[in-house]
């Protein structure tokens, strides 16, 4: 079976979320325990952070994977989901794990997979923790799918768990409330872990104060200064920013940061409190947290967070898709000087664009696209939402073709943002 056979067959064989919603999910950790069981349990034989919450998770994940690199150690990384390929889901490294390392897994488990019948998220979870432990990493980087409670990256121990923030996501799975959905990340503090919560947020921090008082599980909130933050601008390569009040620092601390969103500011304050609960098992110097903050698009393949695609007009895409995440992204568009805004915009039918539409503001052409996958909001109806509150705007399918509308209506002092679904952006030609 070759990789691309392979990775048809998973597809046709096993319910996948990106491509048909909630109803790939299965509940309950028993399908990922059996699997792991069967394999050996590789989960165990690995030290691991487990990172969590509604956004940022992803860029979290892949700072402190290229910390960690620089740091001399041999990390793993898994996130989800992929843009361009499968195997972007599992690294070490930064280096994806090899196609026909996928295509023998498959085989190897073929009858095992057929007769549990596990989702495809299970499946990729199992073939990343195996993954691991034959290539014995020495910490691997465990981003959660959805949720945290009964997410299948939940049966590992981690060193520390990050939980990022909590938003409005996916309510129709995880609740519809904020506690309630706080309640399902805060499933990954495990007794006597260290958790660190990135943002403190007055309708949230009760539930997680509450699970590691029951854990005994020291709880730390990045925003209330262990690091402090200062925002010193951007330049063509990242974010500069200036860290305070860390223990010993004579000195404010100048970092480079690889990513531009000013929506990092928070995460990097929670990365960088992670690395300092580390310091009982790593030893990570300074010149390894500038090396990998400032590289980390490099070292681990980060895209589509606040990446720029060209300039003249300036072409931004960024994979936000739920209202916190779009509102940071909008938000940073302030800082970028521009003339008149495109927005090429398209989502996936489970959103509730209720809350999300007047973020968007008012004066920008819009150019209404879809994903090519079954989940995809149409473009004729994500434009009549639009309407209906006053946007206007031009429906064009396909996700490059919209784009290049807009580039042809664009003047060169123009900016262009493509954005609303990861699947979306994972279709973008020029990424």
């Amino acid at each position: 079976m070759t990789y691309s056979e392979t990775i048809d067959y998973l597809y046709a064989q096993l319910p996948v979320f990106h491509r048909v919603g909630a109803k790939a999910i299965k509940p309950g950790l028993g399908n990922i325990l059996q699997f792991c069981a069967y394999l050996g349990n590789p989960h165990e034989q690995f030290k691991s952070i487990h990172v969590g919450g509604t956004n940022g998770k992803g860029s979290s994940s892949h700072m402190l994977a290229a910390v960690l690199q620089s740091a001399g150690y041999k990390t793993g990384l898994y996130t989800s989901p992929h843009l361009k390929s499968f195997t972007e889901r599992i690294r070490i490294d930064g280096l994806p794990v090899p196609e026909e390392e996928v295509g023998s897994f498959v085989m190897k488990h073929r009858a095992f997979i057929e007769d549990l019948k596990p989702s495809f998220f299970e499946v990729t979870v199992a073939l990343a923790f195996d993954y691991f432990a034959r290539q014995k990493v020495d910490i691997a980087v465990i981003e959660v799918g959805l949720g945290g409670r009964l997410d299948s990256t939940n049966i590992i121990t981690p060193l520390v768990s990050l939980i990022t923030n909590i938003g409005w996501d996916h309510s129709d799975i995880l609740g519809d409330s904020l506690s309630k959905i706080a309640y399902e990340k805060a499933g990954i503090i495990k007794p006597g872990v260290p958790v660190v919560i990135s943002e403190r947020d007055p309708e949230t921090e009760d539930v997680f104060q509450q699970k590691a008082e029951e854990g005994e599980s020291p709880i730390l909130f990045a925003s209330d200064g262990v690091f402090t933050i200062s925002d010193l601008g951007v330049s063509a390569s990242g974010r500069r920013v200036l860290v305070n009040n860390r223990d010993g620092m004579e000195s404010p601390l100048p970092l480079h940061i690889g990513l531009l969103g000013s929506y990092q500011l928070k995460n990097v304050a929670g990365v960088l409190t992670v690395l300092d609960a580390l310091k009982n098992y790593f030893v990570i110097s300074q010149i390894a947290i500038e090396t990998g903050l400032a590289g980390v698009v490099e070292l681990t393949g980060l895209k589509g967070r606040w990446q720029i695609l060209q300039q003249n007009p300036t072409v931004i895409c960024d994979t936000a898709h739920n209202e916190p995440g779009l509102r940071s992204v909008l938000e940073s568009l302030q800082s970028v000087p521009h003339r008149k805004l495109h927005l090429v915009v398209g989502f996936v039918k489970d959103k509730d664009l209720s809350k999300v539409i007047r973020l968007f503001p008012i004066d920008a052409a819009y150019y209404f696209c879809q994903p090519d996958i079954p989940r995809a909001l149409e473009a004729s109806h994500l434009a009549e939402d639009f309407r209906a509150l006053g946007y206007s705007g031009t429906v064009i399918e396909d996700v490059n073709q919209a784009l290049q509308a807009a580039l042809q209506q664009a003047e060169p002092e123009d900016c262009i943002l493509v954005t609303g679904s990861t699947y979306v952006v994972a279709e973008l030609n020029q990424l």
